[in-house]
């Protein structure tokens, strides 16, 4: 019997053992610390604890808290501890609900409990410092539905009990502590013991649970709230109260009762209304003649950009959009990465001094011609492209640089706007498992990737941490640099994705790594029903990554 032993992905050792052993004696014998083990997964598709002993030869992955599946396993344990605080100290009446992540960590509302208290706030926390310092085992069982009801029905689950009704699946898996019990898509560390690195921060209307983050997967002290995403996401929940929709089950029953084709139109009408006050607003501005927009990865800011120039438009100003992408440096004077490839996504891979010389020659009412990249030499070219701004005409500049100031240092900050855009999902599956903004958006990226980039759901699945990595360093600290934030993501675009994302994730072989990813992405999509693409208007951003968008990519 032979052991290919991996940590986080990465191959460590074979072992051979003569007789089958428990993973925790295996890793005995290796410089692996099973302390830091959050989980054990067999041949890229089970999950186990330190008690399995492999009787056959099997590919064992030790998942620590520094591989991004040991990041949310992490974070879920700690949601299911916080859970398990709330349901001791207030009882069953009060509803926790985990509603949208925000910087570090996952904002959190307890509803039916009246006025929630900085006060209130410091008694959870203590509580949870007890459970994890106790050290209690977190059990895994599988259930039947009918056993799961009654269970969820006395804790006064509501949210789980409608899920369970309106499900086929005759068993579902839970977790037990104690007299507490919850439900995860994902698997749960061992015991409360584990998760001990965490902080809960009063945050009105609720509080912030915060994750161990960074290279040192600590918990950052003083916390920095971001204002503008946070009301960014304050501003999204209103809507989803005046949509009247909070859980999937809610767009299913929509679904259901035919009554999501008018859902559609509302939410797209507030999209469009939103895009309508930016670009208004911008006409106001006379002195702004530069708008810069960026965000992470598949959050539609192509389709936006493109919308944005017809409100502008039909607010009597004349969008003149400029490629970043020409303004590339040569590539054999591109940076490098420490693994020797090329870094594209770096600031320094443009030329900085080129681009804010003709944006300040643009500005100064001067003709100007534009660069052309040609990425097959990968060198700048002549375009023969000559422009020259009008008094009515607005430049607009889409890049993932675009909220950083060292992007157009030149150009004074009364002149430009700058505008993030983001998928920022607030859709639950129940009250504790929130589907994550990165889930919709790789799910977006699966989709577009297939249909326009022949890339496989495995190929984008496994570049996913490195885009991520991208992101982190490149956007997400600049975006409380924007004068506009527009959040791009449309509750209802899960049951669109749905049946273009679960061909393609089905297809992902259990040989490879990412077979894990695609069976979690499968199990959330299974919550999902499916909506007819016909009912999507031409505009809405989420034709940019299924098809038939009325603008051209």
């Amino acid at each position: 019997m032979t052991i290919d032993l991996r940590i986080d992905g990465i191959r460590h050792s074979l072992i051979r053992p003569e007789t089958p052993r428990q993973l925790r004696e295996i890793l005995r014998g290796t410089d692996i610390d099973p302390a830091s083990v959050l989980t054990y997964k067999i041949d890229h598709v089970e999950y186990v604890n330190g008690e399995y002993a492999p009787h056959k030869d099997a590919l064992v992955d030790c998942i620590t808290v520094r591989h991004p599946e040991g990041t949310r396993i992490y974070q879920d344990s700690l949601i299911f501890i916080l859970g398990k605080a709330a349901y001791k100290l207030l009882g069953k009446e009060p509803s926790l609900v985990v509603e949208h992540s925000i910087a570090d960590g996952v904002f959190c509302e307890i509803f039916g409990n009246g006025a929630w208290t900085e006060e209130l706030c410091a008694r959870i926390k203590q509580e949870m410092l007890d459970i994890v310092a106790a050290n209690l085992p977190i059990e895994r069982q599988r259930l039947s539905a009918s056993e799961a009801l009654e269970i969820f029905q006395i804790q006064g689950r509501r949210d789980i009990v409608k899920n369970l009704k309106g499900s086929y699946h005759e068993s579902v898996t839970t977790y037990r502590c104690g007299t507490y019990h919850d439900l995860f898509l994902r698997p749960l560390v061992e015991s409360t013991g584990v998760a001990k690195d965490f902080d809960l921060v009063y945050q009105a209307p609720g509080f912030i649970l915060r994750f161990p983050s960074g290279p040192a997967h600590q918990v950052a002290q003083p916390f920095a709230l971001p204002q503008k995403l946070f009301q960014l996401h304050q501003q999204h929940d209103k809507w989803l109260d005046i949509l009247r929709v909070h859980n999937i089950v809610d767009i299913n029953k929509l679904t259901d009762t035919y009554e999501i084709s008018e859902f559609i139109l509302v939410e797209e009408a507030l999209h469009e209304k939103r895009i309508a006050e930016i670009a208004a607003n911008i006409v106001t501005k006379a002195e702004v003649k530069l708008v810069l927009i960026a965000g992470p990865s598949s959050s539609g800011k192509t389709t936006f950009a493109k919308r944005l120039s017809i409100q502008l438009q039909a607010s009597k100003a004349k969008p003149l959009v400029i490629g970043l992408d020409d303004y590339f440096i040569d590539r054999a004077k591109t940076v490098r990465k420490k693994d020797g490839a090329f870094d594209f996504e770096s600031i320094h891979a443009l030329d900085l001094p080129f681009l804010n010389q003709q944006l300040t020659q643009l500005l100064n009412g001067e003709e100007v011609e534009l660069p052309h990249y040609d990425f097959v030499r990968g060198m700048r070219r002549r375009s023969n492209k000559v422009i020259r701004l009008k008094a009515d005409n607005v430049i607009i500049m889409e890049g993932i640089h675009g909220l950083n100031d060292a992007l157009t240092s030149a150009i004074p900050a009364s002149r430009k706007a700058k505008i993030y855009v983001s998928a920022l999902n607030q859709l639950n599956i129940d009250f504790h498992n929130r589907v994550a903004t990165t889930d919709c958006r790789l799910l977006r990226r699966i989709i577009r990737d297939h249909q326009y980039r022949g890339y496989t759901a495995p190929e984008t699945i496994q570049r996913w941490p490195e885009v991520r990595a991208g992101e982190e360093q490149n956007i997400f600290p600049y975006q409380e640099n924007a004068d506009y934030m527009f959040n791009s993501s449309l509750t209802y675009e899960l049951g669109i994705l749905r049946k273009h994302a679960w061909r393609l994730l089905s297809a992902v072989p259990r040989s490879t790594s990412a077979y894990g990813e695609a069976q979690r992405l499968l199990a959330l999509l299974a919550y999902v029903k499916d909506i007819p693409d016909a009912l999507v208007p031409y505009n809405s951003i989420i034709r940019e990554f299924t098809n038939g968008s009325i603008f051209r990519y």
